[in-house]
């Protein structure tokens, strides 16, 4: 089985290229850093892995994600090998990214992609009928428990 789950933020924004077939394809590269579970000489250290995402996944990952946001990915470990320009042979190893997603709240980059501009992230809505943060809403007690549909 070749399954990878990762967690990490992005050295540099997503470059995104189309495929010339008869359908364009999305292809994104980027690279993230994660870090590692235990510190070296006292300080943190990281991996910096790049990854490849296509199709819809690359297209969300470079409308959503910018250079140091935290990102979650699915995927598999890819070995590519090419011959270059000068007749060399080179090898790359990459993630291919099958899912992705945030893990973050939108508030804590304080920008967030949206056709290439940023903007201030939405601040989110408070709850005003029981005036508490806690996510819950105040039940009347004139409200008859049997009609409620749990």
């Amino acid at each position: 089985m070749n399954k990878i789950l990762l967690v990490g933020r992005f050295t540099r924004d997503p470059e995104t290229r189309y495929s010339q077939s008869a359908e364009p394809l999305a292809i994104a590269r980027f690279s993230i850093a994660v870090n590692r579970r235990f510190k070296r000489d006292g300080e943190a250290d990281a991996d910096f892995i790049n990854c490849v995402a296509f199709g819809k996944t690359g297209e969300f990952i470079q409308r959503y994600f910018v250079k140091g946001m935290s990102i979650g990915i699915t995927g598999r470990l890819q070995v590519r090998n090419w011959e270059d320009s000068q007749g060399q042979r080179r090898t790359t190893t990459e993630v291919v990214v099958e899912e992705a997603e945030f893990v973050e709240r939108k508030a804590a980059n304080n920008s967030y992609r949206d056709n290439n501009t940023f903007a201030p992230a939405p601040q989110p809505k408070t709850n005003s009928y029981s005036g508490n943060d806690d996510g819950f809403y105040q039940v009347e007690d004139s409200v008859d428990p049997d009609d409620l549909p749990f």
